[in-house]
């Protein structure tokens, strides 16, 4: 019998069937639903979403042109200028840099088809956020290739050895890497790369040729922690490339579903100089370019400064708060975790010492874990960010910091039974 769908239709579905692959999503509820999960797996920051709701309501009107084609001038104009401001660029980031897409994962696929072919790979770090083999693999068929790097020292220069390791070990198989991919601040560690890191990784990419990738997405939401082990952030865009890596080799990510709150929004831009890369994400609008509402909401967030920036003041600090809470949550419960985030909405838990030993059913301990944890009404991800060492999670904290106690109160009660 002929089958329905393509080969690659094929693989796709199966790929999407693996198990604990999409996170549950929380149906707790305090008063109405107090029995329902409580989800740490989704990065969102719920504690900023009513901020960005009732100034849509209260300051965007649309105009005809906004349901009309070509619709994008102003945006990246409104962009550069917010980029400019919080990512301390170099060199001026000029419109002419900017390609808007609908969603940084609509980006991802949009760079896999322009910078490499299928077969070729991208190359990652260790622990990373997991979606990237659906974001560059579902349709583009481009590899996704690990370093074998660890949570302690991804973000330091120690880890270029591990990358050069990866790069002979995807030569010698035959591999043609085309990029290194970070996301910076990093998801899950919640910790910013070291500036000397990104050095060498742009030396790195020159010396081998390959493109340099650098997700920004949670470029604003970084926090004074406390801690003394954190990291300031640093911008790719801010280290002057000049004499470390060729332009055409340099694209930085930036999107409105982490720093803006709005990941139904459904916007992402990439930021290059790279003439080529540029065209060739040109040639693929037709099937990415965002829709003029959502254009126009973007740049009223954009366009008012004085907004933008006590909402950036104000989403730092109930961040800072949050994790503060999640911290002494953690600590009371006994649940290690590591240190030094100042960024992003979630901390790296350690829950290694909990794995069951029976399986139950499951493929690995961690899955098993997950499965406990699920039917104590709390759910953690496990095997999302691709960690060498089992037993660590992500865990979500901006939202309610009551439902964050609950949650992790109900992972305490897993623990005692593991």
């Amino acid at each position: 019998m002929t089958a329905i769908t393509s080969t690659r239709a094929q693989a796709t579905a199966k790929f999407l069937s693996a198990p604990w692959m999409f996170a549950t999503r929380q149906t707790y509820d305090k008063d109405t639903n107090p029995a329902g999960v409580i989800s740490f797996a989704l990065a969102e920051n719920r504690l900023v979403v009513p901020d960005i709701r009732d100034f849509v309501n209260r300051n965007v009107t649309f105009e005809v042109n906004d349901f009309n084609y070509g619709t994008t001038a102003r945006f990246p104009k409104a962009l550069a200028a917010h980029l400019t401001e919080y990512l301390h660029p170099c060199l001026p980031i000029e419109p002419a840099h900017i390609r808007s897409t609908s969603s940084c994962t609509a980006l991802h696929d949009m760079l896999a088809w322009a910078v490499a072919d299928p077969g070729d790979a991208i190359l990652l770090n260790r622990p990373i956020y997991g979606r990237f083999e659906l974001d560059f693999t579902n349709r583009e068929q481009v590899k996704i290739l690990y370093a074998d790097t660890d949570a302690e020292t991804c973000l330091t220069v120690g880890a270029i050895q591990k990358y050069e390791e990866a790069l002979a070990d995807a030569a010698a198989s035959g591999t043609k890497v085309r990029a290194i991919l970070i996301v910076n601040p990093n998801n899950p560690l919640g910790q910013c790369y070291h500036r000397d890191t990104l050095v060498e990784l742009m030396k790195l990419c020159q010396r081998h040729q390959i493109h340099l990738i650098s997700d920004e997405v949670y470029a604003c939401s970084v926090f004074e922690s406390d801690e003394p082990e954190a990291v300031p952030f640093t911008s790719m865009l801010s280290i002057d490339p000049r004499g470390l890596i060729d332009e055409d080799l340099l694209h930085v990510e930036y999107g409105f579903a982490k720093d803006f709150a709005a990941g139904g929004m459904k916007l992402g831009a990439l930021v290059t100089r790279s003439r080529p890369v540029l065209r060739a994400l040109d040639n693929l609008m037709r099937f990415h370019t965002p829709s003029g509402p959502v254009l126009n909401m973007a740049c009223a967030l954009l366009e008012d400064r004085a907004w933008c920036r006590a909402y950036i003041d104000t989403m730092r600090s109930r961040t800072k708060a949050a994790h503060a809470h999640a911290a002494a949550q953690l600590r009371a419960a006994g649940i290690p975790f590591l240190p030094g985030s100042n960024a992003g909405f979630f901390v790296w838990i350690d829950l290694s010492a909990h794995l069951p030993a029976s399986l139950d059913g499951e493929a690995n301990a961690e899955f098993a874990f997950t499965k406990k944890a699920l039917a104590a009404g709390v759910f953690v991800q496990p095997r999302e960010e691709h960690a060498n060492t089992p037993g660590w999670y992500r865990l979500v904290y901006t939202q309610d910091p009551e439902i964050v106690t609950e949650g992790i109160r109900r992972l305490k009660s897993v623990m005692k039974s593991t």
